[in-house]
């Protein structure tokens, strides 16, 4: 129903126009100056303002100029009532916003013709700024995203800067998101590993099997596992985690920490070189199984291959999107050129070699990801002489947010750079950022808020959800998130507690468990992480154990 507000000092003709309106289904609002328009527009829905010129307090020329200012997002017709037949009064109705005329005394079919149009338009700008709010709630949705798996790439790459005899690496993504992961850890007796993956695709979609597939590689590492039990676990998770269509070809490497022999798992990438220094092929290694992900525990092939090195060799190892790179006449770079960039100058970088890759392009668009690696085989210190030192001193930190502060600031990061510059816990910078980032951000949306997640369900529903999200914060008066942090270097645990001043929950854990199997959020990731996780009686504070070795 279109709702029409008249606004007329003349009771006469807000009668009038409103009988005439009335007869034909349109929902009429009034008011008797260019204020009272205001306010009514401040609490009603209105779709087209009828305005009279000539009015006490505020004219319909200020209140026109007022209401264009304020109400500016979608397309608000202002069609002037006016007595007025100059052509200067005409002029000015335009000059300040008025988008039609009606000359008094009114005939309704003009009347009625003028409305039905500028309705038509109001309703496509309707149409066309909820499109907008669309976009911008995708456009933030892809910013926290990408701040996520970009605080997990940079996490990774962390320990890349430890090895840097070792390695030389280049990771060149397609679009925003990679789908290569490239991996770095040392084993408890000193071993290097090193995993470069290629997911299906690029982008997001190709991204978002590096959060599992990192942990359960550094995790495996920790234990001081074998390349094939490396391999095994991540194609056990990824099996179970991606659709049939994904899967992440890789090439899984361990170097002994004598630099004198290398074990080598390989399925899916293009084949790895061992090479010396001036970029001779010595030895191929050509890829032995299917990608991760795609086959079942029982079917998967642990097989891999063990040879000997010296501290003149390197390694050589890349995905396809090196020799799959296609110029303007859609050649392929190619296996043979990618041999030949190795032996183009001695201890050739993984700089020069994207650089060839890239003057080949000669411009033409990167199609894939275009990742590469060159191991060193150099001897290693252990990694009880690497790794840094816990700090001996406990400490408590605690934050309290108002609801201004939780309107204006995000306070994981912030904590999460306080906590990395303690000796021992950079490592674990990731594993704490999630903690935080997931705990506080239920505390917010469900606590605080008190939004259902269950709404993300609906048609529409993460545009909605964002939609409630957006208003419930803005009106936000009267709130608080308190969140206390422990260190206890005795037991090398981490203690979180989160509270906040919501009613709390319930219903059992119907919120979390919603969050958590549609959405990637909640207590199950919450228990994945932390040794313990747990909450108290009335559901408004959540506490966490963190075990750091």
């Amino acid at each position: 129903m279109i709702h029409v507000l008249i606004v007329d000092d003349q009771a006469l003709n807000r009668i009038l126009l409103s009988k005439m309106l009335e007869e034909d289904g349109y929902k009429i609002s009034m008011a008797y100056n260019g204020l009272e328009a205001l306010k009514v527009l401040e609490t009603q829905d209105i779709d087209i303002i009828l305005l009279d010129v000539i009015m006490p307090v505020m004219d319909g020329f200020e209140a026109a100029q007022k209401i264009k200012q304020r109400f500016d997002e979608v397309y608000l017709p202002i069609i002037f009532i006016t007595s007025l037949d100059d052509q200067g009064s005409f002029e000015r109705c335009l000059e300040v916003g008025g988008d039609d005329f009606i000359q008094k005394p009114f005939e309704k079919v003009i009347l009625h013709a003028k409305i039905k149009a500028h309705s038509r338009t109001r309703q496509l700008s309707k149409k066309a700024n909820q499109q907008k709010e669309l976009l911008q709630y995708h456009h933030n949705q892809n910013e926290r995203e990408h701040e996520i798996i970009e605080h997990i790439f940079n996490n990774s790459l962390e320990n890349q800067d430890k090895f840097k005899d070792h390695l030389d690496f280049n990771l060149s993504p397609a679009s925003m998101f990679n789908g290569d992961m490239f991996l770095v850890a040392q084993s408890p007796i000193g071993n290097l590993y090193c995993m470069l993956g290629d997911f299906t695709g690029h982008g997001l979609a190709a991204a978002i099997g590096a959060l599992p597939a990192s942990r359960a590689f550094y995790r495996m590492v920790s234990k001081g596992m074998a390349v094939n039990d490396v391999a095994s676990e991540i194609n056990t998770l990824l099996y179970n985690l991606l659709p049939g269509h994904m899967f992440c070809a890789a090439t899984i490497i361990e170097l002994s920490s004598s630099g004198k022999s290398i074990s080598a798992w390989l399925g899916g990438l293009p084949d790895a070189y061992l090479i010396d220094q001036n970029g001779d092929v010595k030895q191929v290694l050509e890829s032995q199984h299917m990608a991760l992900g795609i086959l079942d525990e029982d079917e998967f092939e642990h097989e891999v291959i063990h040879f000997e090195t010296d501290h003149e060799t390197r390694l050589a190892f890349a995905t396809d999107g090196i020799i799959e790179t296609t110029n303007k006449n859609d050649v392929f770079f190619g296996e043979e050129r990618f041999l030949k960039t190795l032996k183009s100058k001695p201890m050739v970088s993984c700089e020069n070699i994207v650089g060839y890759v890239s003057e080949f392009a000669d411009g033409s668009e990167q199609q894939d990801d275009v990742s590469i690696v060159l191991l060193n085989c150099l001897p290693l210190a252990s990694q009880e002489q690497v790794r840094e030192t816990f700090s001996t001193l406990a400490f408590n930190l605690s934050l309290s947010l108002n609801a201004k502060q939780i309107k204006q600031t995000d306070p994981v990061y912030d904590l999460v750079n306080i906590l990395s510059g303690v000796g021992g816990l950079k490592d674990h910078r990731s594993n704490i950022f999630l903690l935080l980032s997931e705990a506080y951000n239920n505390s917010l949306d469900h606590g605080v808020l008190g939004l259902d997640s269950n709404i993300k369900l609906q048609e529409d529903g993460f545009f909605k959800y964002y939609e409630m999200r957006e208003k419930a914060l803005a009106v936000l008066s009267d709130a608080m998130i308190i969140i206390d942090m422990r260190y206890c270097p005795d037991t090398l645990s981490l203690y979180f507690i989160i509270c906040d001043s919501g009613r709390g929950f319930n219903r059992g854990e119907s919120a979390l468990s919603a969050t958590n199997s549609e959405f990637g959020r909640g207590l199950s990731l919450l228990k994945e992480i932390a040794e313990k996780v747990t909450y108290n009686a009335s559901g408004n504070q959540v506490e966490m154990c963190y075990k750091l070795s």
